[in-house]
């Protein structure tokens, strides 16, 4: 090894790792040995790179060729929000034991007229397309608004038909409701609106992604041109990225034939795979350029930097995937096939990295060759500072202050973190969809018209009773119809056994407020309980309202398992990778207040209603999701920074040394890659769901707080303060432990110069 002067810098004056910044730069290829050796992915590296042609290929056939069948085929997404154990799912169960079609939700066809609804004409026309409607698929039957006063607002003007499927509205084929929704505007006139509500519904108006993913990728682009200064280099990252979502997604939508997957899932995947896939790789390609400007030939610097950050983009893909596959501990319908299908996205763009990205090097390596290193000279004619020199200065300062640094970062973090302690989780309702919906408009209409609490119906399931199904859910209407969170009632609607019965009971709040959750705890724990000891039966709360808060409260539930499982696998892999006890754990620790302050942002921004969002609650499972991703990315960045840093170490045995030098020549990369997941995951604010706006502005912050904050000010502090302890493990653990190896011990220029000859 080189002697090493106290700046960190070879002998010579050379930056280790970084662009020349002095005299004539090495000659490109220049008396190398044969490319040959090296590990599994420098080998994997070298194939791509002969075979490239081939590479592309075959990754372009199985791009057209996934989407060939996936077009022939079709997509069968389908949504499973079953909550065994639960009043909610019960109340299904019980339904469907005793014949009924009754198991499933409702729809609402909203009507208003400005001349009231009691004009002969328009009764006429109202009741004779009920009828049409009543015979419909997936109708079960239909309540009348002229069959009860109380489906009339007070001023007449607007009311409402109860539609009762025989299914639940997730499962409810859009063309069914489709028709609905036509028979039922065949009574509209210029006198008369009509409109359907309800969760099937919202299907038909549903917001996609839109342009979110386009500017995202544009804005990753503008970062990556300002980094390399070449449109085709900004260009190889996003390609790769590309392939392998687009190749991720063929395969998903032949996956929703065998599995339960969501239509939503394919924006999540989207929104995942694009960051991760530039990301990745950004390292290597990042790598390729230092070793392009050491003076490393086209195929040699492809294998070299496969078989140094390659080993971190694998490992790093590893912990996302892992992390996701957390999500199957929940055990919650959809969101498993939403955690398979993202951690096959996550494996996808790994496998990219590592094999279409050299094979793209090798088509475009000599253009490279010349670009890269003759920036470098042009930047060491001006006399401009070394690559990692402003990075070498904030580690300087953050050493000398470390205290400070950590405790002001940690408490601004906190600070953000500690709304997240008022979390209240839930579902978007029909008051979030597009304007110009037809959900939204009946939504509107029945606010306006009954107020809010006719969007969230509750189902009372009456089971037996000393008199009968029919005359307890009677006697429970009347009990329920004189409390005052309660708008309404329908009559009682018996199974054809007679043993089973249904209430649809409207609460004077919207579904989304906190005082539909308090009075569904009520029904379930005071109110229908002393009922059933009158009538001698069983009730159960269901409906979409009383699901989504019992979804809510499973995830709650089931959280800490969740977590405990992700950290403490996470931890283990670190341990085994740094030979160290105390990196992990910090590393588990930040990466719980990065995902603390993005968690408290949400809550701010779209619970409390920051910066004129619609306030309401967060999507029961983004923040599992966000969770399970968030993690697994940081763990990227903590790989990257600090294995830099124990490269370092392993070399000179001087911690701060090592500290300044690993964020030197790593910061300006985690901050691009940093920056291109914050615009990609922003840009899906863009979208007009609210579920990926939740999502993406969640996961921007996440990583923002985590490439800025956490890696750039706080690890380095820690890792001062840690000192030589940092790489301690103890003896018992470090013979039980493999001994993983992520990144080569010599650094590319001074690699490369060590085997030249001098000239």
């Amino acid at each position: 090894m080189r002697p090493t002067s106290h700046a960190g810098q070879p002998a010579g004056g050379q930056p280790r790792g970084g662009e020349p910044h002095g005299g004539e730069p090495p000659r490109v290829g220049a008396a190398e040995p044969p490319a040959g050796g090296g590990g599994v992915f420098a080998r994997l590296a070298g194939f791509s790179f002969r075979y490239r042609k081939a590479s592309l290929g075959l990754w372009l056939l199985v791009l057209v060729g996934v989407w060939a069948l996936a077009s022939v085929v079709g997509d069968d997404y389908r949504e499973d929000y079953s909550l065994p154990g639960t009043d909610s799912q019960a109340a299904l169960e019980l339904l469907a034991e005793h014949g009924s079609d009754q198991g499933g939700d409702t729809v609402e066809i909203v009507l208003h007229a400005e001349g009231g609804l009691a004009d002969a004409a328009v009764e006429q026309r109202v009741e004779a397309m009920l009828a049409e409607v009543e015979v419909l698929p997936r109708v079960a039957g239909v309540h009348s608004l002229y069959d009860d006063g109380s489906a009339v607002s007070a001023d007449g003007t607007v009311g409402y038909a109860t539609v009762v499927l025989d299914t639940q509205a997730e499962q409810m084929p859009v063309e069914d409701t489709e028709r609905i929704l036509d028979t039922a505007r065949e009574a509209r006139s210029d006198a008369l609106q009509v409109e359907l509500g309800g969760d099937a519904a919202r299907a038909l108006g549903e917001g996609e992604g839109g342009a979110a993913e386009g500017m995202g990728i544009l804005a990753a682009l503008v970062i990556l041109v300002l980094m390399f200064g070449s449109v085709l280099a900004a260009g190889l990252p996003v390609i790769t990225a590309l392939f392998a979502v687009g190749s991720t997604l063929g395969a998903i939508v032949l996956a929703s034939h065998l599995f339960t997957i969501a239509d939503y899932t394919v924006y999540v995947m989207m929104l995942v795979g694009l960051g991760v896939g530039i990301d990745y790789a950004l390292l290597i390609f990042t790598r390729y350029r230092a070793e392009l400007v050491a003076g490393a030939s086209p195929e040699r610097a492809t294998r070299g930097a496969l078989d140094a950050a390659g080993r971190t983009v694998f490992f790093a893909g590893c912990t996302v995937i892992v992390a996701l596959l957390g999500l199957v501990a929940l055990g919650l319908g959809s969101l498993q096939g939403i955690a398979l299908s993202v951690a096959l996205t996550v494996l996808a763009t790994m496998l990219a990295s590592l094999t279409l990205l050299p094979a793209l090097l090798g088509l475009f390596g000599d253009r490279f060759a010349r670009h890269f290193p003759a920036r470098a000279r042009k930047r060491a004619e001006k006399g401009k500072s070394p690559t990692g020199t402003a990075w070498r200065r904030l580690g300087g300062a953050v050493q000398r202050r470390p205290v400070v640094a950590l405790t002001a970062a940690v408490v601004a973090l906190l600070a953000l973190a500690a709304p997240a302690l008022d979390l209240r989780l839930g579902m978007a309702d029909a008051g979030n969809d597009p304007a110009d919906s037809t959900s939204r408009a009946a939504y509107d209409l029945l606010s306006d018209g009954f107020g809010p609490g006719f969007n969230g119906p509750l189902v009372i399931v009456t089971d037996g009773g000393d008199q009968g199904a029919e005359a307890a859910a009677g006697e429970a209407a009347e009990t329920l119809g004189s409390l005052g969170s309660v708008a309404a009632v329908t009559p009682p609607q018996p199974t054809e056994d007679g043993q089973v019965a249904t209430l649809i009971v409207f609460p004077t709040s919207s579904p989304q407020d906190e005082a539909t959750s308090d009075l569904v705890g009520e029904l379930r724990d005071t109110v229908l309980p002393a009922v059933g000891e009158r009538t001698g039966a069983d009730y159960l709360v269901g409906g979409a309202t009383a699901a989504t808060e019992d979804y809510s409260a499973k995830v709650a539930e089931r959280m800490p398992l969740f977590v405990a499982i992700v950290v403490g696998v996470s931890v283990l892999l670190l341990m085994a990778v740094f030979r160290s006890v105390l990196i992990p754990l910090k590393a588990a620790l930040l990466n719980l207040l990065s995902i603390g302050a993005a968690l408290g942002a949400m809550t701010l921004v779209f619970q409390e209603g920051w910066f004129g969002v619609e306030p309401g609650p967060i999507e029961a499972y983004l923040p599992v999701m966000i969770f399970a991703i968030v993690f697994g990315l940081s763990m990227d960045y903590e790989i990257f920074l600090v294995s830099r840093m124990h490269e370092e170490w392993e070399r000179h045995r001087d911690h701060q040394l090592a500290v300044r030098e690993g964020l030197a020549h790593t910061g300006a990369v985690i901050s691009a890659a940093g920056a291109i997941m914050v615009v990609v995951f922003g840009a899906f604010m863009l979208s007009p769901d609210r579920l990926l706006q939740q999502m993406g502005f969640g996961m921007a912050v996440a990583i923002l707080v985590d490439a800025v904050v956490i890696r750039c000010l706080i690890v380095p502090a820690a890792m001062q303060l840690m000192g030589r302890h940092a790489w301690w493990l103890p003896a018992p653990l470090a013979r039980i432990l493999p001994k993983v190896e992520l990144e080569r011990h010599e650094d590319p220029a001074v690699e490369v110069r060590e085997r030249t000859p001098a000239r």
